[in-house]
């Protein structure tokens, strides 16, 4: 059980995400054990991204998951919302 909690952490980093068809939304992903943020994007098998809190058309507080081919950009917020 101990390994368990070691190898998944909660680390959200709040980030905004452009998408294909114009959409700006802006929200927390949680990068647990790895580095970085782009390591979400390049060093994971999944082709979704999850983002939690996530603002978007106005409504707060959703949970989305984005196709990472649907991505334009993604930018890491330094002093993003604090996360409570």
């Amino acid at each position: 059980m101990d390994e368990k909690k070691s190898k998944y952490s909660v680390e959200p980093r709040y980030i905004t995400v452009k998408t294909t068809d114009g959409e700006t939304i802006a929200g927390y992903v949680n990068i647990g054990i790895k580095e970085r943020v782009s390591d979400v994007f390049t060093k994971t098998d999944s082709q979704f991204i999850v983002l939690f809190d996530a603002e978007h058309r106005g409504a707060s507080a959703k949970v989305l998951f984005i196709n990472k081919n649907h991505i334009v950009w993604a930018e890491p917020e330094k002093h993003g919302k604090p996360h409570t």
